[in-house]
């Protein structure tokens, strides 16, 4: 699959906001429009641009979006029949380039994005019951600390 990575505009967080919309109703299904478009939209353009480095892999369109600041990922996202190609992991290296150590929440009962974040040598950090976060969904927190120079000379031994 072929693709660009490239940091987002304003003038594209309405797609971004599809792309969260569509991957989050998909995979996430018994959370499904827990917003509408309207409030996907305006949440990307009023919050997410203003806080974070919003980049996207592109196609013809965008396919995949990731958002982060110093130390946290806030949104992760990769269309469906996307995914399982190489889209996320290209995001998350833009991600784990540029910070030491990157946190990021996920739901407990997703196990494919949980399996994703290990995968990449995230570690489960806490656990919640999901009575502070907007969906009441349990979700876990995970952490992510590059490796410092000296394990890595080690590792190569």
């Amino acid at each position: 699959m072929t693709f660009s990575l490239k940091r987002l505009t304003l003038d594209e967080m309405n797609r971004a906001a599809v792309v969260l919309r569509t991957s989050f109703n998909e995979r996430l299904s018994w959370l499904a429009d827990i917003h509408t478009p309207e409030e996907d939209t305006a949440f990307f353009r009023n919050h997410v641009f203003l806080t974070s480095e919003v980049w996207g892999a592109v196609d013809r369109d965008i396919i995949g979006i990731i958002a982060f600041r110093p130390g946290w990922i806030d949104q992760f996202y990769v269309m469906p029949d996307h995914q399982r190609q190489g889209v996320g992991g290209a995001l998350l290296r833009v991600a784990m380039q540029q910070h030491a150590n990157l946190s990021l929440w996920t739901f407990q009962r997703n196990m494919p994005a949980r399996r994703f974040y290990e995968a990449k040598g995230f570690v489960a950090v806490d656990r919640t019951d999901g009575s502070a976060n907007e969906e009441r969904e349990p979700d876990i927190l995970y952490r992510w600390d590059r490796p410092s120079k000296n394990c890595q000379s080690e590792n190569s031994n």
